[in-house]
């Protein structure tokens, strides 16, 4: 057979370690498709000379543009017989990504659990994005469920990695020559910059989008992230095409520019959560908790720790008394970012 039908959970060992395919050049094509899917106003990602102005030799693409391709090149191997994409941490971007820059990916498998109902497991890997100078511009971890071909093969060893809680603040990535010390707020759009932001802080971000399916099958083809979920309705009992998570980062992250419009660059993801899953027709809101701030090493350089959390609810609420996700809550994120100081 010539086809690919992809992995299922009891391909994978602990250990395994799969370059994945194909490494794709990237450009300001794949830029102005992300701004059109999504309402990105960054600075920082829009213009070369801004950019220029805060010590970059030009305007990079967005990090999740990096963190969408990587992410799609692991599809066919990890997740293209997924039920869901259940988490993310320890994700660090490590050098910025320009137009031209080459991707490819290749993953370790770090974990397994059969799940109860013996038809599925949890698959853990940990990812990493290479340019063509086999640098690497970012690595994360993700959890998945994913179906299995025969009900009755063996469980394998349960492996559940211990990940960090969060990525430390003396760990994060500053890109060389990034420097806010000529920074212009009023070109960025937005006033507050780190002094301003105090811990414990929860912004609502106001606005929302309504999603639709053309919009999210695009995006998902965008990234060639090729989970039959996404696509085919026939893959789900209710007939519905599950909308890729890194869709709903997006949508959020551009959300966050109203209240934290100088928030420039993705620094490292602690922790994220699908809460529950995101459908065709469902309205997003966001808004984000200031959960810590950081210096780094470049004095006008500062770093902010936030909670973002995306809903369809009318109130921004969290969890129910029972402590559980409520049930219009879609992503909880938890990320560090830069900020001028």
């Amino acid at each position: 057979m010539k086809t690919n039908p992809g992995l299922f959970f009891e391909d994978y060992r602990v250990g395994q370690v799969i370059d994945h395919a194909v490494p794709r050049t990237v450009g300001t094509g794949e830029r102005a498709l992300y701004h059109a899917l999504y309402p990105a106003r960054h600075a920082l990602y829009s213009s070369d000379c801004f950019a220029q102005s805060c010590g970059l030799v030009q305007s990079p693409l967005d990090d999740l543009i990096a963190f969408h391709v990587v992410f799609g090149k692991t599809v066919p191997d990890i997740s293209l017989n997924a039920v869901a994409n259940l988490g993310y941490a320890e994700a660090r971007w490590l050098a910025p990504v320009y137009p031209g820059d080459t991707l490819r990916a290749r993953s370790t498998v770090i974990g397994l659990k059969q799940n109860s109902s013996g038809k599925t497991g949890v698959v853990w890997v940990r990812s990493e994005g290479f340019n063509q100078a086999d640098e690497t511009v970012m690595s994360f971890v993700r959890w998945v469920m994913v179906r299995k071909r025969d009900e009755a093969a063996p469980a394998p060893k349960t492996v559940v990695p211990e990940l960090e809680k969060a990525v430390s603040a003396s760990d994060l990535s500053v890109p060389n020559g990034l420097n806010f010390s000529e920074y212009h707020a009023d070109l960025a759009g937005s006033s507050y910059l780190y002094a301003d932001y105090s811990v414990g802080e929860v912004i609502d971000h106001i606005d929302g989008v309504t999603l639709s399916e053309a919009e999210h099958m695009m995006a998902t083809r965008l990234w060639q992230n090729t989970a039959k979920v996404h696509f085919d309705a026939t893959v789900r009992s209710d007939g519905a095409r599950l909308i890729y998570g890194g869709h709903v980062i997006s949508m959020a992250r551009a959300l966050s520019f109203n209240g934290l419009g100088n928030l420039q660059m993705l620094a490292a993801i602690n922790g994220g959560a699908h809460a529950n899953p995101c459908f065709a027709g469902d309205t997003l809101r966001a808004w984000s908790e200031v959960l810590d701030k950081a210096e780094t090493s470049i004095p006008s350089v500062g770093a902010l720790r936030l909670r973002l959390v995306a809903h369809k609810g009318s109130t921004p609420n969290l969890r129910g008394e029972d402590g559980k996700y409520r049930s219009d809550v879609l992503l909880d994120l938890d990320y560090w970012a830069f900020i001028p100081r």
